[in-house]
Order: structure tokens, then sequence, then C-alpha cells
């Protein structure tokens, strides 16, 4: 039920309208004017206000810019006298509804205030309805509506519900870490730290300290003792991002630390419990690492109890309308400019592309775009000159080595394609041209050409 708050200074007003809109099935709140009235007016829940302009004790403008200062999302539709039009007037270019004139027609009020409520009501649809569909395409701050991603969310959700480690793969940039950030954010260690180290990012004495912290004077600048990673993200998550870039000493160290659940500081003795979730994430084939011998099959079978690998963005085509408006308006509003759009061909572009970068590249494109493009549609002048013209990926079933000669390849292939169809047919010439698709005319110049031995020509005649 919808509510109507009424505030006139006239008693039969207010009882006029209380009477009407009860009827019409709404809740109503029917106030004389007081100089607490701006005071109540932030702690009452209504739907609409109906307010006279001219009243002691505050006036009707005052109320209306209080409200558009506010409450603006409630619509405001003001009362005034014959005499008065003027200020009617200057209250809609202050923000009101609309407005009735006194002595007023009550069918002419209801119908105002049923077309402020359903504009309300559609406001707080819309409101819902972008919720919704915000809920539906992301799962925590993640985008997207591919069937790709949408079965890495229903991953991701079953996953957060335990202790398990996980380990993560994919391209660089298709989200790892924001992935684990979700697993994170939706487990019972919500509450509890998420610390993230890029394992690549550090030579190897650096990461040690960083992971596992150290005494004070075990090294040139350690002047006090300092807890590593592992002691920070007690009760939470520890996001090990690049773990196949790790050295083969430091696997026996996590390698040790996932299995003891304990660490040992750099230069210390004391083992110290920690209870932490750990999340791995890599663009490196491990299995194959572990072939090579750079990556200890323990390690991985720890870090591999739950596992998935995040699609690149070349395999999720459909979701890129949706980073593509999430990150213009996310880059408009950071640099103070107007909501852009982008061209039809531009979409076309993006589709075509091969996003080696994959979401992270986009992202880039669409702030570099937005920074340097002063109209409001992006066209594809502004998009980098590599994307108007994208490389096609190798395909790895072509194994071109250095010293390949095309012309002797094909012609030994067609010596083999002749040789065989020959022998298909017991040697008949016409036979054999009319499988290989070829004039009487060529494949006896192919015979001759690879001295091929034939029947005479007489016998394939006849």
């Amino acid at each position: 039920m919808e509510t109507i708050l009424i505030i006139d200074d006239e008693k039969s007003i207010l009882d006029l309208l209380t009477v009407v809109f009860k009827k019409e099935g709404h809740a109503v709140k029917a106030w004389p004017p007081s100089p607490k009235t701006l005071e109540i007016l932030t702690q009452e829940d209504f739907d609409i206000l109906v307010c006279d302009i001219k009243m002691p004790h505050v006036s009707g403008m005052k109320v209306l810019k209080y409200m558009r200062e506010n409450r603006p999302e409630i619509p405001v539709v003001m009362i005034t006298a014959y005499g008065s039009i003027k200020q009617a007037v200057e209250a809609l270019k202050a923000g009101a509804m609309d407005y009735v004139v006194k002595p007023f027609d009550i069918e002419e009020l209801k119908i105002t205030v049923a077309h402020g409520l359903e504009k309300q009501r559609l406001k707080e649809e819309n409101i819902l309805l972008k919720k919704n569909l915000q809920e539906k395409y992301s799962f925590e701050n993640m985008i997207g509506r591919s069937k790709a991603i949408q079965e890495i969310f229903g991953l991701m959700e079953k996953t957060a519900g335990t202790d398990s480690t996980v380990l993560i793969t994919g391209e660089s940039g298709t989200g790892k870490e924001m992935a684990a950030r979700g697993i994170h954010f939706l487990s019972r260690r919500r509450d509890n730290p998420f610390v993230s180290i890029n394992c690549a990012a550090l030579p190897e004495n650096l990461l040690e300290s960083e992971l596992f912290g150290h005494t004070r004077g075990s090294f040139t600048g350690a002047v006090a003792d300092k807890k590593g990673m592992f002691e920070v993200a007690h009760s939470g998550t520890l996001f090990l991002d690049e773990v196949g870039e790790t050295s083969p000493w430091m696997q026996v160290k996590l390698l040790r630390a996932l299995q003891d659940k304990k660490v040992r500081r750099v230069g210390g003795t004391e083992e110290i419990p920690v209870d932490v979730r750990i999340i791995a994430a890599t663009n490196q084939n491990l299995k194959k690492k572990i072939e090579e011998g750079k990556f200890r099959e323990e390690l991985f079978y720890r870090l591999n109890v739950i596992s998935f690998e995040m699609p690149p963005l070349r395999k999720r085509l459909e979701d890129i309308p949706l980073f593509v408006n999430h990150f213009l308006q996310k880059y408009c509003l950071q640099m103070g400019k107007k909501m852009k759009r982008v061209a039809p061909e531009v979409v076309n572009v993006f589709d075509a592309y091969h996003w080696p970068g994959n979401v992270r590249e986009l992202e880039n494109v669409i702030e570099r775009v937005v920074a340097i493009e002063d109209r409001e549609t992006i066209t594809t002048g502004s998009l980098p000159r590599e994307m108007l013209s994208p490389r096609r990926e190798v395909d790895p079933s072509f194994m071109i080595q250095r010293g390949f000669n095309l012309t002797n390849y094909l012609d030994e292939m067609s010596r083999k394609y002749l040789d065989q169809a020959l022998l298909a047919t017991g040697g008949n010439l016409k036979e054999a041209a009319d499988m290989l698709g070829l004039s009487y005319r060529s494949i006896r110049y192919l015979a001759d050409k690879y001295q091929v031995k034939t029947p005479r020509r007489d016998e394939n005649e006849t």
C-alpha cells in the first residue's frame, strides 16, 4: 500500500483529501504545518508529498527545497491559490512534479497523484531491474552472461562453501585474482583478511621473507621482526598469484607450509601455526612444467584440490558489451567526461579482435579512448592501430620448419595422390582422372611430369 503525505494549514482540506485517498486504497498521513515539519519529513516513510505553497511556520517552497536536497527520489505535488500561479511555476523549476490550483478539482488531483505514484513505481522497478541484472550477470564484481563464465560462477559458488585449496588457471588478464576474491568474500572467511602476493614479481630471497616473515638481524636491513603473508592472512585467504614462476627451492618451502600448516620466519626457529586457505593461480601449464622438472609434482597435487580455468575473452564475446559499458561508466566518471557510446563498427572490430591481453587489455583500450576522445561517440579512429589489422593466431597443427620448400611438398603430394588413384583404377587414366577431378589431358601431363608408368594411350582410350 502506497502512502500519501499531505501538508496543508486548512483542516477542511486535510480531512477531505484523507477521505478521498483512503477510498482510493492508499494510506494517508495528513498534517498541518509546524516548526518541526522539516525535521519530521526525514523521519516519516511516504511515497508522495502533496503540499500547500502558502502556509504559516514553514512555506511550501521551503518544504520543496528541503525535499529536493534530502529526499530527491520522492515526487512532490504543490497546491496553490488561483492568484499564485507564478509561485507554482517557480515550484516546478525548483523540482516539483506538478501543481494544482485552489479550488481544485478532486478528479484532477487524483489523476496528478496517481501519475506521481506511477512514476515512483517505475523508478523503483527500474532500480530493482538493474539490481537483478547485475546479480544475474555478475559475481562479486565479476561481469558476464556467457555460458563459459556462468559455469565458472557456479564452480566458484560451490567452492566458496569449502576450505579446500583452489588452483585457478588461465591466460593473463582473464580475472584470476578477481575470481579468488569472489571465492573469499562468499566464504566463511569473508570477515578476515584476503592477502595477495605475486610470486613472479619478487626475487627468491625477498619472496621467502614476504611469505614467511623474518626475525630481527636475520639479514642486512632486517631491523625488526616482521610477519609474513601466511601470518597476516591468518583465518583468511592467501592468494598466490603466478605460483608457476616459483623456484624449486621455494616450492619445497611452500609444500612444507601447506602440509604442516606451520611457518618458520627467516632466521627464526619457532614453528608458527597458521590457519590459511590457499588459492593459487598461474598462466603456465603446470603439468608440462612437471614433465620438464621445473615444478614439483607433490606441490601441484597440494594446490590442485579444486581447479578451474578462466576462459579467455575471445571465448566469451557476448560479454564484451557488458565490459565496454562497465568500463565506459568507470572512466567517464573518473575523468569527469560525459557518458560516451560506441559506434557499431567499433563493436565489429572488438568481435574480430583476438584479445591476447583479455579483459585487462579491453579495459586499457576503453580507458585510452575515453581519455583521448572528445566526441560523444567512440569510432574506430580512436582505437589502437594494431586492433584494426589484428594478427591471426598460428594454427598449431602447421609446424613449418626452417628450410621448408612448398613447391617440393606440393609435387610430392601430387605424385602420391596420382599413384593411389592409378592403383585404385588398375592403371586406367580416364577413371583416375575422374577420381581426382582432373581432365584426361591434365592427368597425362602429371604422369609424364612425375614419370609414372601408365598403360599405352590406346589402352586408356578404348
